[in-house]
């Protein structure tokens, strides 16, 4: 009898947990469910900030530039991209909550301030490709159904605020970011002009291991910062 009582409450345990995992990772998907637009050996990370695009994958915007494609975390970098570095974007595409794809943005429902989480600043934004299931994560999670020229509005708004708030986060990473280099890498003097270019020579070169993760993106934008 105490056995049985045992595995019921082991049961009972593991399923209580699967919910509050997947609302941490909320974003994120796996390697194989993402598209990944841009070519080369930066293609898995946001063009701005170097984070990585499957870990934040629902929130991924992109857009082309030259004739080449670009891909960014969240709106907040490919706005920063547009705006603050001056880049002439156009064919803005998001990803389609609902089917995983991208999709033309103007063509997209944005549920924007739910409480799920946000990528690059504290106002989350989901797209969807229908209006209905834009309602449907609306009436479980809130927030407002905005297009996306009003969003683009909303976030060139915010834009200030959200840059100080993550470069205030990014310092506290550098600094760990440092001590871990210290510790854990081969050092190297090459010269570094993007985090998501140091974390692709950190993965091919090896010289921190096999890391990822947080650890791969403090010890990158440290390498960013010291490495110009």
């Amino acid at each position: 009898m105490k056995k049985i009582i045992l595995s019921i409450c082991i049961l009972a345990i593991g399923l209580s947990a699967a919910p509050m995992q997947m609302q941490k990772n909320y974003r994120a998907v796996s390697v194989d469910k993402a598209t990944l637009v841009k070519q080369g050996k930066e293609k898995m990370y946001c063009n701005v900030c170097g984070m990585t695009l499957p870990m934040f994958y629902r929130t991924n915007h992109a857009a082309d530039y030259k004739g080449k494609h670009e891909q960014y975390c969240s709106i907040t970098c490919a706005i920063e991209d547009k705006v603050i570095n001056g880049k002439k974007l156009t064919n803005f595409r998001v990803v389609d909550n609902t089917t995983l794809k991208f999709i033309p943005s103007q063509d997209a429902f944005f549920v924007v301030g739910s409480k799920k989480p946000g990528t690059m600043s504290t106002i989350s934004k989901y797209a969807f490709g229908t209006k209905k299931a834009a309602l449907e994560f609306q009436s479980k999670n809130g927030g407002k159904i905005m297009n996306f020229d009003n969003l683009v509005k909303l976030v060139e708004k915010n834009q200030a605020k959200d840059m100080a708030a993550t470069k205030k986060r990014q310092a506290k990473a550098i600094k760990k970011g440092s001590m871990m280099y210290s510790k854990m890498c081969k050092k190297t003097d090459k010269k570094f002009t993007s985090t998501a270019q140091a974390k692709s020579f950190i993965k091919e070169s090896q010289i921190c291991g096999n890391i990822k993760g947080k650890k791969l993106q403090a010890i990158a934008m440290y390498l960013v910062k010291t490495n110009r």
